[in-house]
């Protein structure tokens, strides 16, 4: 993009005060350091798929997908230090590094199977994602090896265990020994308090200042109020020097760790960095969505003519390879998110814009009273089109826009004491650097162009600088007060004019822009509002020329036969809505009244279908008995057709019934019901051909059944017979075992086995063991489902907990509850029962 996009007119914008606006909904300062590098682009490719990459991310967002960000820092520098040979990063620096690993891993996995409720396809989300690779055996190699508060496990080596039990231990034994040492004292009257303390690494003891010299040993130092000295008694300096080589020695060893957990870090730095740009991006993608969101925006849609096929059939701004067809412009409903937020503080709305400029039609005329809203309109239009080009969805209900090479704006006053330049110099000379700089693929902003100067050369300089803008063929927007120019878009059949509104009954703007007629400035009745003195005012109406003070009757004018129309149109849109809405009650119901008669054709025929498959399920199994023990293939042909005769006598007698309302009200007419069924009665289902008993009786064609340790509601019409005895049910893979007369010996059969089991503070390995122990049982004790509870913390113990149920025999499925069941601090296992 040209150089003023990026610096003046960009300011002028306040598109820096939106990156601010939009750097509050990063969470990180991995994020927020990429929306400050954001910047409008003239590439239409990038504008492309940072518009759609927003827009899956909307998406994500709106089935319920969430991901945390917070916390994230760029470690760019630290990746960088651990290429140097020998370099050593701090314990706490490798802990920022490891976690950004470990969200990108994460990340990585959400990626690869998306919410299955998302309607659009994850294209742009997923090219970042898989450039992130498996940062399994990575994050392995620093498990359970750095606290949360950055300091080093004894476990991180073995040997680093051994001196820190060492160093434990003769601790240990110095303080024993000084305490010994302190309670003779005591006896004495040496002792200032029997208190340990240390100084220098070295164990001492406070000794009254008179009485040090009785104390043998060094003393390293004194209290501020000089009144104890603290010593260390000859008997446990070697003790204390033992004890100081053993810190030295866990020092080299700390030392030794970190050398080797940087060049972990060393030896896959390229792919860390390529992980930690992808998380920018990605916060960076999520921030515009959260903003979208706030700001009710919308995707920007192709403008310039011929749109791509996407892969192709996907929304395109126009670029500079489309710039051959003419480009389009269109607003609707547009705000201004930074007076949006501003007003939204206050309690109020923004009154939204719209603007469409097409084909030859490339330049508009804004005209209208002072405080009307002429410079808003002018910043909302140059600050959508430079969101649209940094990949920002904007705050309107409709946007088509071309790309453009500049945005060149010529707005607010430029008097400069310093440069010597009044306001009318600072114009021109602004004015004089955009027609040098546009071209037809610009976008021009003017000002109150032609003021500041003598009322008539400035209306002539303002119709030639716009006829200039016109002759370019950039799309420009201008507001004046100048009759000349509202003649001159009147006259010219390429320029629009347009009018901001003004209440001549409360002599308030109304805000409102109103393309296709030109408005009145309305000078003296706004200077009326605001309280000038009544003389002045009635004096300056008196001086008005005759021509100018029919012009501004007539628009005057003009503007309430607008508004009239405006009001009738609502009138008639809402009578419209009104016939709509009718329209669509009664089609509603007639359409409810079929559905409800379709519905119960459905009902009957499901019933006469249930008992038709019940029916031929038992032939076959009555055949499959016959075929195995005597053969009779011929017997098994007549029972399928007479089964089929029946089924079909049967279904033609319902559809009759049905058709001719025979079958109305008649309770007998339901076919193939199952009577009497009371509770305790073991019933065979149509629906399993499996045998259940009845826990309870709902209502008198409902009923809840229990079929091995699954319960579960039924109606009548999926009882195929009441059993005349109880029917053995297998309630447990051990269960069923023993059923077909395997022997199984289970320890602790009785014992009750919990659906919940907790391993927080475990290693891996230990809680991978207790967890596959848990499963075990729960599947043989028939449980559907269990829990198992693990903490958060770094999700080095949930991943590797998670990975390993997945590829366990016994389980379905596994899932995150929700949160206030525990949310990612626990996982929710399906067995495969």
């Amino acid at each position: 993009m040209a150089s003023d996009l990026s610096h003046s007119s960009a300011r002028v914008l306040e598109f820096d005060a939106l990156r601010d606006l939009l750097r509050g909904y990063a969470s990180s300062p991995l994020g927020q350091n990429r929306i400050s590098a954001l910047a409008p682009s003239a590439d239409a490719d990038w504008i492309q798929k940072q518009q759609e990459f927003t827009s899956e991310v909307r998406e994500f967002r709106r089935v319920g997908g969430r991901f945390d960000f917070s916390g994230l820092l760029a470690i760019g520098p630290l990746v960088e230090k651990s290429r140097i040979a020998g370099a050593a990063l701090e314990t706490t620096e490798i802990r920022d590094v490891v976690l950004v690993v470990d969200r990108a891993a994460e990340w990585r996995e959400i990626a690869l199977q998306p919410p299955a409720a998302m309607r659009s396809e994850w294209r742009r989300v997923r090219i970042v994602s898989q450039q992130i690779i498996d940062f399994t055996d990575f994050m392995r190699s620093f498990r359970n090896k750095i606290q949360p508060d950055g300091t080093l496990e004894d476990k991180a080596s073995p040997e680093l265990a051994r001196i820190r039990r060492e160093i434990e231990k003769q601790r240990r034994a110095i303080q024993e020994s000084l305490r010994g040492y302190l309670r003779r004292l005591a006896d004495e009257g040496t002792a200032q308090e029997e208190l340990v303390t240390i100084r220098g690494e070295r164990f001492v003891i406070p000794v009254k200042v008179e009485q040090k010299r009785r104390v043998q040993g060094v003393v390293h130092g004194a209290s501020s109020s000089g009144q104890t000295v603290f010593v260390e008694p000859l008997e446990t300096i070697e003790q204390n020097n033992e004890l100081v080589r053993l810190l030295e020695e866990e020092q080299i060893e700390i030392h030794r760790i970190l050398l080797e957990m940087t060049g972990r870090i060393g030896n896959q730095a390229d792919a860390i960095l390529v992980a930690v740009d992808a998380l920018a991006e990605l916060e960076l993608q999520s921030a515009k969505a959260r903003f979208a969101e706030d700001y009710t925006c919308v995707e920007v849609q192709p403008s310039g003519g011929r749109q791509e096929s996407c892969r192709d059939s996907c929304p395109r701004l126009s670029g500079r390879a489309e710039l051959g067809s003419e480009p389009h412009l269109l607003l609707h409903n547009a705000r201004h998110p930074l007076l949006e937020r501003n007003l939204k503080a206050k309690g109020a709305s923004v009154v939204p814009v719209s603007v469409e400029l097409e084909g030859d039609r490339r330049q508009l005329i804004i005209t209208g009273p002072n405080t009307g809203g002429k410079t808003v309109t002018l910043k909302t239009i140059g600050l959508l089109a430079l969101m649209a080009q940094a990949g920002l969805p904007v705050p309107a209900d409709r946007a088509e826009l071309p790309v453009f090479d500049a945005v060149l704006a010529d707005i607010g006053d430029y008097q400069s004491i310093e440069q010597n330049l009044s306001t009318f110099s600072a114009h021109v000379t602004n004015i004089d650097f955009i027609s040098r700089t546009a071209t037809a693929q610009s976008l021009v902003l003017l000002d109150e162009l032609g003021s500041a100067t003598d009322p008539e050369e400035g209306a002539a300089l303002a119709v030639a600088i716009a006829e200039h803008f016109r002759h370019i063929g950039c799309i420009s927007v201008i507001s004046t007060h100048h009759t000349s120019l509202k003649v001159y878009a009147a006259n010219t059949p390429s320029v629009l004019n347009a009018a901001v509104g003004f209440d001549e009954r409360t002599l308030q703007p109304t805000y409102e822009l109103k393309v296709g007629v030109p408005g009145a400035s309305a000078g003296i009745n706004i200077a009326q509002r605001l309280g000038l003195n009544a003389a002045i005012v009635e004096n300056a109406r008196t001086r008005l020329g005759s021509q100018a003070r029919d012009v501004g009757q007539f628009l005057d004018r003009l503007q309430a036969e607008l508004r009239e129309a405006g009001n009738e149109r609502l009138r008639l849109q809402a009578n419209e809505e009104v016939l709509a809405r009718e329209k669509a009650r009664l089609a509603a119901a007639g359409k409810q009244q079929q559905q409800a008669k379709v519905r119960e054709m459905e009902k009957k025929l499901e019933s006469v279908l249930r008992d038709f498959e019940y029916h031929a399920r038992e032939a076959v199994n009555a055949i499959q008995d016959r075929v195995a023990a005597l053969k009779l293939s011929k017997d098994a042909e007549r029972r399928i057709a007479k089964l089929r005769r029946e089924f079909r006598e049967q279904f033609d007698a319902t559809v009759v019934a049905h058709s001719t309302g025979a079958d109305q009200g008649d309770p007998h007419a339901q076919p193939q019901l199952v009577k009497h069924v009371s509770e305790g009665d073991t019933v065979k289902l149509k629906s399993t051909g499996r045998p259940a008993r009845v826990v309870r009786k709902v209502d008198d064609d409902h009923f809840e059944v229990q079929m091995g340790a699954m319960k579960m509601k039924i109606s009548r019409a999926d009882i195929a017979e009441v059993l005349t005895s109880v029917q053995s049910v297998a309630e447990s893979p051990v269960q069923a075992a023993r059923a077909r007369g395997i022997s199984v010996s289970v320890v602790n059969e009785d014992a009750n086995v919990p659906t919940e089991i907790n391993v927080i503070g475990h290693t891996v390995d230990d809680a991978s063991r207790e967890v596959e122990k848990f499963v075990d049982r729960a599947f043989l004790a028939g449980l559907p489902q269990v829990r198992v509870v693990h903490g958060s913390g770094m999700g080095i113990l949930r991943k590797a907990l998670r990975q390993m149920l997945q590829q366990h025999p016994h389980v379905a499925s596994v899932t995150e509850p929700p949160q206030n069941e525990g949310g990612g601090g626990a996982t929710v296992v399906e067995l495969r029962v």
